[in-house]
């Protein structure tokens, strides 16, 4: 992390006086500049610098804008987002907005003019010929020019290629644009990453950058040939790493030693921009090889805080602007410095940040033909007609393209121009005089805001393993490919706290390499369910007679012992479950959370509570535990709805037959370990591995049973939910069910859906973990007038879905669980053949489990594949006239698990609200990954009883309530209630 150059006072007259300076220039070289504008656009940049929700909604409007093809759209979204503030706006709206019923062409033209208009501010033309146009006219006014081509994060390879063709375009063009169709002199052409390729996996960026150089060669060769310069942009932070090393394995091939000119962004916002600044003057330095360097504040400030603290992850960035700032001013320090390595570009519109360049240059004796200054088109043009005039290099950042994939670019854009904390607003604003605005940014920081997660509850939730992060990967793939060493032992059973060891055992073994044993389970017999369920009896009462807190206590340890061990734990996993790294991390993350937010409400519901206050009575309400439970855990979730189903009936003081899935029963063994070593006694949780239907029907039925809690199949399901219904001769209790089982879980992308966004959520929601979640997308329904669009990009973005082996990092899909799955799985894709079209299958590797990722499209509502539960990777994906016809079809299924809607529209969101029927709801976002307490999972009709694991309330499943009342009036005196003391 950066520490802040702190200035003498020789050094800060100098900045002032240079600023000062450049001041006056722009009060002599008036432009008109982005706030100065009159009319529509005027007013809109004043209200939205004023109101934060009205500039919400505006730019949510002008983001949508884009994709609403009819004027009836347009109109309807209008209404939606800015229909209170049309005539603030311009009256000519509201008064045409009153008309749109009878002409919703005409209104919605002059609508999209209006925001085209705006977005002309900023986007510099829409092909390589406007480009030409721009560099010329940029040279005749004494402007350098780089192009940048609008465009981000591409969903499939046919967007990579076509965007890859325009920059090649735009090479092209430029290099005969000049005189006699000689190239233009200063080509400069901004590059990134994210529009190239479908195939980056910032988990690895080894495979990454090997990928994004073989697809860059031939352009960077092309510029070479031309005599361009390339910068690679930057942008959000877990694409940094792989930046730089695209950057230095392109640069560092011999070829690549003089030609072309090459350049790269650092982003002053990032807290470690200091280390990689030094880390390319360094690598420039060892290879001989003279570039530049961009220096940037940084664009995704919103983007970078939001998710850092989503994930719970240390925020990236700094947190006030004038620690950015001041940063700025240290790594131009550093830039200036090392002037025979790097040509420094400083791009801000900060007259503060470019004028210490200029003061800082001057006090070391750096001409200023050595570094250059760099601005958005479009904005700061005062700044940029002063600098002219003070004879420095200034370059224009000239976005390019239409304006649909502009459209992202462009709201960064506003979002910087309607800062309260932007430059530009203070300053167009009249918001601060000369000498604040030329304030050195170190006075300006306060003692720092929190840098963690924001804290909602007494319960946080585990952190998920950041594996863009090498420190992370490196020491997982050591742990990983150490732990085959310890696979082939014999797991038994743990019977009232006696390791068993029956006749038989059983082989788990890897599903991506079937050859591989993980390890051994004990194949437990009828008589070892019976003696199980008489030690779990045997020890309840003395468990149940345990103070809470010394149940609590034996969870949180189970939790840090768990959070001690994650590596080893998400190894086991990825051997015996084939889960991918993230998944298998996530996995372990659950487990954790299950048993310190179960303890955090243990907290709360151990103590009585006053169910009401009346004179002379008291009224109080305590729980207490069933008894004995049995916990019937699938294999897709391992270790954390194993752990969650147990630790809930555990802290609540009931004793535990713990049943794992025989195709996970090793991470199932080494939990039971984690349970004994935090303090659980004998007895009270006891391990039966076993064949589920030889031991299940034994321990559902049995009468000394409680409660069952089970996750798994439907049919499995219903079968738990009669038997536990049956009452036996010597049953003390009505049997309590908590009962989980399958979806055929929605998806609706509406007409306005963000499609960037939709298809890759959907992708992952379908096929992450090969689909093998009972909240996996199954059913994509897209609306039929976007259906075609929709369709071909998600089709054609499955080609570029991790597939492979968990054993590498950035993969999302490995194999199935074992071959009855995969066989089963397989029939139910030969049965949809039959039905609706298939539109994509795609490779597996030979070896293991592996089951081909399967779309098919024009499927019928009542095709199998439509209503039976497939848990692999396959979807269907059928067409709905419109938004009644979309929640007809999402509601039309006997299981009610999971839903999503993609839509921009703010009266569609809440009709899903209302009208989905499913247990979790995702709006604008996948529909698997439910957190503990952010999103209690559970769902109803046949996708379970309604219960919510991980949520307020699901220990009340294990507890009995009782009711006390107490009369407290004694011969006509009633006793005070206590007062608190101080």
């Amino acid at each position: 992390m950066s520490t802040p150059h702190r200035y003498d006072e020789t050094l800060e007259s100098s900045i002032h006086a240079k600023g000062k300076a450049l001041f006056a220039r722009m009060k002599e070289h008036p432009a008109p500049g982005i706030l100065s504008r009159k009319g529509v656009y005027a007013r809109l940049m004043d209200w939205a610098m004023k109101d934060p929700d009205f500039k919400t909604q505006l730019f949510r409007f002008v983001d949508v804008l884009p994709t609403l093809e009819k004027g009836s759209q347009v109109i309807a979204y209008l209404r939606e987002y800015l229909g209170g503030h049309l005539a603030g706006i311009h009256p000519a709206l509201e008064v045409a907005l009153r008309a749109s019923a009878l002409m919703p062409g005409l209104t919605a033209g002059l609508i999209r003019a209006q925001i085209t208009d705006m977005a002309r501010q900023f986007v510099a033309g829409k092909d390589a010929t406007d480009a030409a146009r721009r560099f010329r006219s940029n040279e005749k006014t004494g402007r350098e020019t780089t192009i940048d081509l609008l465009g981000e994060a591409v969903v499939n390879e046919r967007e990579a290629d076509l965007f890859l063709q325009r920059n090649f375009e735009i090479l092209d063009t430029l290099s005969s644009a000049g005189p006699g169709g000689r190239p233009l002199p200063g080509i400069n052409l901004s590059l990134k990453i994210s529009a190239l390729s479908s195939r980056i996996r910032p988990e690895d960026p080894e495979f990454s950058v090997q990928s994004l150089t073989e697809r860059l060669l031939p352009l960077i060769r092309k510029a070479a040939e031309v005599g361009a310069f390339i910068n690679f942009d930057m942008e959000s932070y877990h694409l940094k790493e792989i930046t730089i090393r695209l950057f230095k394995a392109i640069f560092s091939r011999e070829e690549f030693r003089r030609t072309p000119a090459a350049g790269i962004v650092v982003q002053a916002y990032l807290r470690d921009a200091a280390d990689d600044l030094r880390g390319l003057i360094g690598w420039a330095r060892q290879h001989e090889r003279f570039i530049g360097i961009r220096l940037v504040k940084g664009a995704y400030w919103d983007y970078e805080v939001t998710m850092a603290r989503q994930r719970g992850w240390p925020i990236p960035v700094w947190l006030q602007k004038p620690q950015s700032d001041a940063n700025f001013e240290s790594l131009s320090a550093l830039l200036l410095e090392n002037v025979a390595t790097v040509r420094p570009a400083f791009a801000s519109h900060n007259v503060r940040s470019v004028a210490h360049a200029m003061a800082r240059a001057e006090a070391m004796g750096i001409s200023s033909d050595t570094y250059e200054f760099q601005v958005l088109y479009g904005m700061a043009d005062e700044l940029q007609a002063a600098l002219l005039a003070s004879g420095r290099t200034v370059r224009e950042y000239c976005p390019v393209g239409d304006l649909l994939p502009g459209m992202a670019y462009l709201v960064r854009r506003l979002l910087e121009n309607t800062s309260n904390e932007g430059f530009l607003r203070a300053h167009h604003g009249g918001a601060a005089k000369q000498d604040e605005l030329l304030a050195n940014p170190l006075s300006l920081i306060q003692p720092d805001p929190e840098s963690t997660p924001m804290q909602t509850s007494s319960f946080t939730n585990a952190v998920n393993t950041d594996f863009t992060l090498a420190e992370n990967r490196d020491a997982f793939s050591k742990v990983l490919h150490s732990l085959p060493g310890s696979f082939g032992r014999r797991w038994p059973l743990v019977i009232g706290g006696r390791r068993v060891s029956p006749p038989d055992f059983a082989p788990s073994v890897n599903p991506a390499d079937p050859g591989q044993i993980v390890g051994y389970w004990a194949c437990g017999r009828r008589e070892d369910a019976e003696a199980a369920v008489h030690e779990a009896r045997q020890a309840f009462p003395a468990w149940a007679a345990r103070p809470a807190e010394e149940r609590i206590a034996i969870l949180e340890r189970a939790a840090d012992l768990m959070e001690a061990r994650r590596f080893e734990l998400n190894a086991v996993e990825v051997y015996e479950a084939g889960k991918p790294w993230a998944e298998a991390d996530a996995d372990i993350s659950e487990a954790i959370d299950f048993c310190r937010f179960y303890a955090a409400e243990m907290r709360e519901i151990s103590q009585p509570r006053t169910t009401r206050k009346v004179a002379g009575e008291d009224d109080t309400a305590v729980s207490v535990p069933r008894g004995v439970g049995v916990v019937i855990a699938p294999w897709n979730f391992p270790l954390a709805i194993l752990c969650g189903m147990t630790v809930a009936p555990l802290v609540a003081g009931n004793a535990v037959v713990m049943k794992p899935a025989e195709q996970t029963t090793v991470i199932a063994a080494i939990f039971m370990e984690i349970l004994e070593e935090a303090g659980v006694p004998a007895g009270v949780v006891n391990f039966l591995s076993g064949d589920g239907e030889e031991i299940g029907p034994v321990l559902v039925a049995h009468p000394q049973v409680d409660f069952i809690a089970f996750t798994g199949s439907r049919s499995v399901g219903l079968q738990i939910w009669e038997t536990a219904g049956r009452t036996l001769p010597g049953q003390a209790n009505l049997k309590k069910v908590v009962c989980e089982m399958g979806g055929k879980n929605a998806m609706i992308i509406d007409v306005s859906a963000d499609l960037d966004e939709a298809v890759p959520a959907a992708l992952y929601s379908a096929f992450g973990f090969a689909g093998q979640k009972c909240s996996a997308l199954s059913r994509l329904i897209v609306l039929e007038e976007i259906y075609d669009r929709f369709v071909a990009r998600f089709v054609e973005a499955a080609d570029s879905f991790p597939v492979g082996s968990p054993m590498e990092p950035g993969i999302m899909m490995g194999p199935v669980i074992d071959s009855d799955a995969r066989d089963k799985i397989l029939r139910m894709i030969e049965q949809g053949k039959a039905e609706a079209d298939l539109a994509y299958q795609g490779s597996v590797p030979d070896a293991g489990y592996y089951v081909p990722l399967t779309i098919f499209t024009g499927v019928p509502p009542t095709a199998s594949i439509a209503r039976q539960e497939i848990f692999g990777p396959v979807v269907a994906v059928l067409k709905a006239k419109d938004l009644d016809d979309a929640f007809r079809l999402a509601n039309d299924s006997e299981y009610a698990l999971t839903g999503g809607l993609f839509s921009r529209s703010p009266a569609a969101l809440e009709r899903a609200k209302r009208e989905f029927n499913v247990g979790n709801l995702y709006l604008n976002r996948g529909v698997t990954g439910a957190i503990v307490e952010r999103h209690p999972f559970g769902g109803f009709r046949m996708s379970g009883g309604g219960t919510k694991a991980g949520g307020k309330g699901y220990l009340e499943n294990f507890l009995f309530s009782k009711t006390i009342a107490e009369n407290v009036l004694r011969r006509g005196f009633t006793p005070e209630p206590p007062t608190s003391s101080r």
